[in-house]
């Protein structure tokens, strides 16, 4: 469900046409209700603030990354790298600081992903990949991989889920601020419509994350990771189905292999 949910909140920004401003309004979108949650849900413990915190930081170095990154190649081309390799990394980072380590066929399930999520895109990767967009895509997915770990890490030492969820996703504040001032003349012009979908937007993508974070709770790291990567072939199917992107063919082969993927992670944990 979380990786549909992305899936979806994606296609909203990518459909858009100002993209930044769009993230802005996705960050917006889920600091308002968040505001409300820190309200009301009890704190969560002192010790997972820091991991609060240091998720905050790595969120930033991601949507630097990924702004440098589309700078120097196409979605197309950057977004499969970038997810491609975080559920390796994961599983790496959660042996070395967790004691995780997954059997065999996880690792295999892993790799099959990994595969359909390359395939997925493979005749934009054929075309070649620019150097400034190999190294900065790699970027993105290291940061991706360092704040997946440490918000599994955090949400299980916070005691509530609920509120660790909540406070990682009102301190989206500094994001959509950051962004804001950025862009504060246009957005006065911005219509309606932009406002409301980028809203919602930061709602489906706070849900898309409220899930994995729950997920992390009693399964393990690379796991749910390389589950929620699956993203990448929901957003395929969407691009397809309504925007009229791609070869079917080769994106149902993409989604064979992220299925028998699932299936030996859920045999294997």
């Amino acid at each position: 469900m979380a990786a549909l949910l992305h899936a979806v909140w994606n296609a909203i920004v990518k459909t858009a046409a100002d993209r930044t401003t769009t993230l802005g309004l996705v960050a917006l979108g889920q600091v308002i209700p968040a505001a409300v949650m820190v309200v009301l849900l009890p704190l969560p413990t002192a010790q997972s603030f820091v991991y609060i915190l240091l998720s905050t930081v790595v969120h930033f170095g991601y949507f630097f990354m990924l702004g440098k990154a589309y700078q120097h190649g196409d979605l197309s081309v950057v977004y499969p790298i970038a997810r491609g390799i975080v559920p390796a990394l994961v599983s790496l980072w959660a042996i070395v600081l967790v004691g995780e380590v997954l059997p065999w066929q996880a690792w295999g399930g892993i790799a099959l992903i990994g595969l359909g999520i390359q395939l997925s895109s493979w005749r934009a990767l054929r075309s070649g990949v620019g150097r400034s967009a190999l190294l900065f895509a790699v970027g993105t997915g290291v940061c991706i991989s360092i704040y997946s770990v440490v918000d599994g890490i955090g949400v299980r030492l916070s005691g509530n889920t609920l509120s660790y969820w909540a406070w990682g996703a009102l301190l989206h504040v500094f994001v959509a601020g950051f962004i804001g001032i950025r862009k504060r003349a246009t957005l006065t012009e911005l219509p309606v419509r932009t406002w409301v979908i980028g809203l919602l937007g930061g709602l489906v993508s706070m849900t898309a994350y409220g899930l994995v974070l729950y997920a992390k709770n009693f399964a393990p790291l690379g796991a749910v990771s390389a589950l929620r990567e699956t993203s990448v072939i929901f957003a395929a199917l969407i691009g397809f189905i309504f925007l009229r992107e791609g070869y079917w063919m080769r994106r149902l082969g993409a989604a064979g292999l992220m299925a028998a993927g699932v299936a030996l992670i859920g045999l294997a944990v």
